[in-house]
């Protein structure tokens, strides 16, 4: 196997995700040593089946993990940035001219890491009638069929530094529909849930822009219209345990933060997204899965859920979105992707006094085959060239976390996310098979805190994400061989300062500043600068 050192596409997690994730272009190739092997695959399910082909590809695709690039944007980013802002005025504009009468409150469940805006506001909150004049919306919810409508918008661009400069548009709109059976066909504890994601941008920050493996924000994926989660499932013993079955994403269920999502980063953490196989079952795909948590009091819950291995069909070479274009494949016979974990938590009641806590302690568990990034089969160095060349294949991989989120100060009727609030994640993988070894992400949210201004909040997050020993001694073997080889790869850091302001219930701006340092995939020295405006709109 040749070891070509292409640029790949960064950003995942779901872009988070990839979280989850979100879309990507094609750039240079960072070096190619043809005579000179490495490892195919980071992860594979079946031989040669590394997305980012036969290269050890060391970036992640925007919401899987997917390293192939497409062409670049070839708008200028100026023209870009005044379309863009232009919308966000119109839309501003029309939102504010439907707004009047008082307003109706209308309750929409808000669902992990995909609810990153004030919890309880809605445009049923501020049109007239409850944005529902024939009442179709209200007899819809009487027989148990609820839906949401949202639609995030981002204007960034990168200013300094990283692979080059220029802006970006990006957008997600996402239905989804949730049918109580009880109330609708008087089916105790039965629930089914549908929902899609219409993705479009004219360009990728993370990947066409910054470089780098971390996520900056976590819609960004390539454009298309895809199914994401369909399930059903069924509560028992008054709610005490849930059975779920159907297409799942483990980025809404397992290793995120309540108070994460507020960030434009919050998205699956870099190590589970470029650890595994197409980046896992996050943002914006999913696999077939089988779900169970049980809740034996209101201050601990246990889940667990078995995925499919694998999002798509292994090609090498071929991006994780590309391979499972619309999110359908439904694959079920690659090896099993496991999760678990443990939830304790307290003073989460609006009418708890105390300080709020929720602790999260798991893992993850791969079943497949993934290979060495340093070894090769006959155990000598992957980047000797007298290597044999084919990395040595190990059984399985996977990973620990702990995520913590603590109020450190609750004002008097407050709830469990208002006040001063700190949130923090830590995972660790093995070394010898994983691109990430090391990952921490962590900061600090000021919610309610703004006289006349409940819902606004603001805050910093960092991410952190540390190669593994593996890959760092790679590119250490790798330069000993050939002084020209590229730079070494160490750690990548960001942090992001934002503020969430609620214009009227149902429409958030959100400015937002990125510093990423060390990005991955460009040359020491080119630390990024992104500065842009979220825009949030739910019904």
């Amino acid at each position: 196997m040749k070891l070509s050192w292409q640029a790949a596409t960064p950003g995942c997690a779901g872009e988070g995700r990839s979280a989850t994730s979100r879309p990507h272009a094609a750039s240079p190739p960072r070096r190619s040593l043809p005579a000179w092997r490495g490892p195919a695959t980071a992860a594979t399910t079946a031989p040669s089946s590394y997305p980012g082909g036969s290269a050890p590809n060391f970036s992640r695709d925007t919401a899987c993990c997917g390293r192939a690039r497409l062409a670049a944007p070839r708008k200028r980013s100026g023209t870009i940035a005044m379309s863009a802002a232009r919308r966000l005025l119109q839309a501003l504009a029309l939102l504010a001219a439907l707004a009047g009468a008082s307003p109706v409150r209308a309750q929409i469940e808000e669902r992990g890491p995909r609810s990153d805006g004030p919890i309880e506001s809605t445009l049923r909150n501020a049109l007239p009638d409850g944005g529902d004049p024939f009442g179709v919306v209200r007899r819809l919810s009487d027989r148990g069929v609820e839906f949401r409508l949202s639609y995030i918008t981002d204007l960034l661009g990168n200013i300094q530094g990283g692979r080059r400069q220029g802006w970006i548009n990006q957008g997600l709109f996402e239905p989804s529909l949730r049918i109580d059976f009880e109330r609708l066909a008087g089916l105790p504890g039965l629930t089914a849930y549908v929902n899609a994601f219409f993705i479009h941008n004219t360009g990728r920050i993370r990947r066409d822009y910054v470089g780098g493996v971390n996520t900056i924000a976590a819609i960004e994926a390539m454009p298309r219209i895809r199914l994401s989660e369909a399930w059903l499932e069924q509560s028992l013993a008054g709610g005490m345990v849930r059975l779920r079955a159907g297409q799942l994403a483990a980025d809404v269920e397992f290793l995120f933060s309540d108070l994460s999502v507020m960030f434009l980063q919050s998205d699956f953490p870099t190590i589970a997204a470029l650890n595994l196989p197409g980046g896992g079952p996050a943002f914006p795909l999913a696999t077939p899965g089988a779900m169970i948590q049980v809740e034996p009091s209101s201050r601990f819950n246990f889940r667990a859920a078995i995925f499919n291995g694998d999002t798509g069909v292994p090609r090498r070479g071929v991006d994780d979105q590309v391979r499972n274009r619309y999110n359908t494949n439904f694959r079920l016979r690659d090896p099993a992707l496991l999760f678990a974990e443990a939830r304790l938590q307290r003073n989460q009641e609006p009418e708890a006094t105390g300080l709020a806590r929720i602790l999260r302690l798991g893992g993850w568990a791969h079943l497949g085959r993934f290979e060495d990034f340093r070894l090769a089969a006959d155990g000598s160095l992957l980047a000797d060239p007298a290597s044999v060349g084919t990395p040595l294949r190990r059984r399985g991989t996977g990973g620990l976390y702990a995520v913590l989120d603590q109020q450190l100060w609750r004002p008097a009727g407050g709830d469990a996310l208002s006040g001063l609030s700190v949130f923090g994640r830590v995972s660790v993988a093995p070394s010898d098979r994983s691109t990430i070894g090391f990952y921490a992400d962590g900061g600090m949210v000021f919610a309610n805190l703004v006289p006349g201004r409940p819902n606004d909040r603001f805050g910093f997050s960092m991410i952190h994400a540390r190669f593994s020993d593996a890959v760092r001694r790679f590119d250490r073997d790798l330069a000993r061989f050939d002084p020209d080889a590229p730079p070494r790869r160490t750690a990548e850091t960001n942090l992001e300062l934002t503020y969430l302001a609620e214009i009227m219930p149902g429409f958030d701006l959100q400015p937002v500043v990125a510093h990423i340092w060390n990005p991955s995939e460009t040359r020491s020295g080119r630390n990024a600068l992104v500065m842009g405006l979220r825009a949030r709109v739910l019904y």
